[in-house]
């Protein structure tokens, strides 16, 4: 029985000790990814989409210089350094997901519910391009390069992304082990939070929408983020691993207080 079976009105995407594969949940999960930075590319360089945007009166930035880096294939993009850092973070996020669904995930991934995560990183990273598009919303408020938001949007997404997933291998190898069949892991990365890889995932989340989007919009996403981990994906685990682990999860919960931010929260 799935975790979101155990908690009633609290839904789960993963059917949580339900081990095997899916080709085609992962087929579907991998082919949904891949297509965002293309959509992303369009909306960056051609303005896709930015017709509704100028139907309510909202205008958008002029493209800006292309980016001039040596390396042929990037410049051939057009996108000026600031777009190409967006388009990157699309690109970035794309691979270290599918890289997750084909050599990490353990538990059965349906194809309804690969989908809808595939959709749902689309409509967040095509939120944050555009924000950055429209003048009202971009987080490009001068001609000059970079901007505090980058900045600090950049280190957010880059510490959060390279979080999540040097977590999650970790795990990985760690069940991978025979001789830790049933075990908790409770090292590497796992010691300072007990979900460290949601609050990764919500760090570099917020850091993408700052560089897009400015201040306002990546506190509203990282509030989003960290309520329904907080909420709804915690307590789910909570339930699943009380059940599955017992004392040791108990004692885990003791050993390691954190729940998503080392020595936050």
């Amino acid at each position: 029985m799935s975790a979101a079976d155990n908690t009633g009105s609290k839904p789960d995407l993963i059917n949580r000790g339900d081990k095997g594969s899916n080709p085609v949940g992962i087929a579907t999960f991998v082919i949904s990814r891949a297509v965002d930075p293309f959509i992303q590319y369009a909306i960056l360089k051609h303005g896709f989409g930015t017709g509704l945007l100028h139907k309510v009166g909202v205008n958008t930035l002029p493209p800006g210089p292309p980016a001039a880096t040596g390396i042929a294939p990037i410049d051939a993009l057009g996108l000026s350094p600031y777009r190409l850092a967006l388009l990157g973070m699309s690109v970035g996020s794309m691979l270290k997901q599918n890289y997750w669904a084909m050599f990490v995930a353990q538990e059965r991934m349906s194809t309804g519910a690969a989908l809808a995560v595939g959709v749902f990183n689309f409509v967040f990273n095509t939120f944050s391009s555009l924000a950055f598009l429209a003048d009202v919303t971009s987080a490009s408020t001068s001609s000059e390069f970079p901007q505090t938001p980058f900045l600090v949007g950049s280190a957010m997404y880059v510490t959060g992304l390279l979080g999540e997933w040097v977590s999650e291998v970790q795990r990985k190898n760690f069940k991978m082990d025979p001789k830790n069949k049933g075990k908790l892991y409770t090292g590497g990365l796992w010691s300072l939070a007990r979900h460290i890889n949601y609050g990764s995932y919500t760090l570099w989340r917020a850091g993408y929408a700052l560089v897009g989007g400015g201040w306002t919009m990546a506190a509203v996403v990282g509030a989003f983020f960290f309520y329904d981990f907080s909420q709804r994906a915690v307590p789910i685990l909570d339930k699943y691993c009380t059940e599955r682990y017992g004392e040791d999860w108990a004692g885990f919960k003791q050993q390691t207080p954190y729940k998503l931010f080392p020595y936050i929260y």
